[in-house]
């Protein structure tokens, strides 16, 4: 299960699915489901839906990149599916969260707990 995270944290950009996940971490794709919910307390697809919208709040907060752009640098496929995404794990829009501006100089411990949005399920 370690493998397959840490191949979501690092390839969080790619077209990752659970056949390609439960190959890294050399188990069936059903046991892999299961067993990466167990462990992790979310599905494989939240999680790695989390760790994009994670990286996109950095760049929407640290870039002058569209919103476009980020959506589809970090890994979705639409802009709908993003922004949809972004409201249920963050709370607010896209927009409304780049409005707030760079984060303020902390140490990136601070930061990371401070900013790390809350999945819910």
């Amino acid at each position: 299960m370690l493998r397959a995270r840490d191949a979501m944290d690092r390839a969080y950009a790619e077209p990752l699915d659970v056949p390609a996940l439960a190959r890294i971490a050399h188990v069936s794709e059903g046991h892999f489901s299961r067993t990466f919910r167990a462990t992790f307390g979310e599905t494989p697809h939240r999680y790695l839906q989390r760790r994009r919208v994670e990286r996109s709040m950095f760049l929407l907060r640290e870039s002058g990149r569209s919103i476009t752009e980020i959506c589809y640098e970090v890994g979705f496929s639409s802009l709908g599916t993003f922004s949809r995404t972004f409201h249920a794990i963050v709370g607010e829009s896209p927009s409304a969260y780049r409005k707030r501006g760079p984060v303020a100089a902390v140490p990136t411990c601070f930061a990371k707990a401070w900013t790390r949005p809350i999945s819910s399920g």
